[in-house]
């Protein structure tokens, strides 16, 4: 019996775990402050930094505040942001979204003007300049999907135009990205890239993203669009069509939930795979913590880690300056 005892535990995975030294020296996950991006809110007018109630510690920035705040996120070394815009108007058509003076196309002029190493990526959709919320052009009620990619083709090409690094579809519109690739190319921006959200799930953690955005639909819901959250072989195909189609990143949107999802993506396909850990992800921690329920920075790190580790090379998130700090004081 002593023997048996004796020969299990020769074999003692406790050993590595002994100082906190080998414990951080076979780390085999690593969160980098270069794989991270910053989703931003830009609005009109100036000296504007409004807080956003349901995401404690964001805010609706206009773009001479939010060039202050890139400031700030450039010296974290945090190399990109993705840019959120919040029009003064909206109509049927969302025709804010591709005017050339638009808060997007403003912003990212902007930002190239005085922060010209800062990687600029541009949500591409409608449900913040449209006066229904939907993600695409509504007739009797029903979304219409290829009237709408030429708007999102419009959109594209003029924040390329602007100056944006990469340009990032969000609307669940089949062939968006084949739409906009060619868009782009024969406009002369054949080095914009597109990052395309591949796989965005009808979740119910986009909450606090719309009422930021103000793009909550005014009727009815994003299903017949978005994915079905049970569905990952789903995942699987959309990914592949949007490769097929010209998409240089893919994205899995959520991320929390969705890590089983990013793994297989991960396995099946070798393009670089960004994650969205969204607004309900971040404001869940933000209450938990406020309470005292958790200790948020452990937290974020965590789940942080846990998406690294699922297989994602990019995450966006709201704690990305946050992180950075932490990752710094290590």
């Amino acid at each position: 019996m002593q023997r048996t005892i004796d020969l299990i535990l020769r074999n003692r995975p406790r050993r590595l775990r002994k100082t906190p030294s080998l414990i951080d020296m076979l780390q085999e996950t690593r969160l980098s402050i270069k794989g991270l991006i910053y989703p931003v809110f830009v609005c009109g007018g100036r000296d504007v930094k409004e807080p956003i109630a349901s995401m404690p510690g964001q805010y609706r920035l206009s773009i001479d505040v939010l060039l202050k705040e890139l400031e700030e996120i450039r010296d974290l070394g945090i190399p990109s942001i993705l840019l959120f815009g919040i029009p003064d108007r909206k109509d049927s058509f969302g025709s804010e979204a591709y005017d050339d003076n638009g808060i997007v196309q403003n912003a990212v002029r902007a930002i190239k003007e005085n922060l010209p190493d800062v990687v600029v990526i541009t949500d591409v959709c409608l449900c913040a300049y449209t006066d229904h919320g939907h993600c695409g052009l509504v007739k009797d009620g029903k979304i219409l999907n290829d009237e709408t990619l030429e708007i999102l083709s419009k959109v594209a090409v003029s924040h390329a135009d602007a100056g944006a690094d990469i340009v990032a579809p969000s609307a669940m519109m089949d062939g968006q990205v084949k739409a906009i690739r060619e868009a782009l190319d024969h406009n002369g921006f054949k080095d914009v890239a597109i990052m395309s959200y591949s796989a965005k799930y009808a979740s119910s953690m986009y909450g606090p993203f719309r009422d930021a955005a103000e793009s909550s639909p005014k009727f009815g819901d994003r299903r017949g669009y978005q994915m079905n959250p049970a569905n990952v072989r789903e995942a699987i195909r959309e990914v592949r069509i949007d490769i097929e189609e010209g998409a240089d990143i893919v994205m899995v949107k959520p991320a929390l939930s969705y890590l089983d999802v990013i793994s297989r993506i991960r396995s099946a396909f070798d393009v670089p795979l960004a994650a969205y850990n969204v607004s309900g992800e971040y404001s869940m921690i933000k209450a938990a913590s406020e309470r005292g329920w958790i200790d948020e920075k452990s937290v974020v790190l965590e789940i942080l880690t846990s998406i690294k580790r699922a297989g994602a090379d990019l995450i966006i998130t709201y704690f990305a300056k946050d992180v950075a700090k932490w990752l710094k004081e290590v």
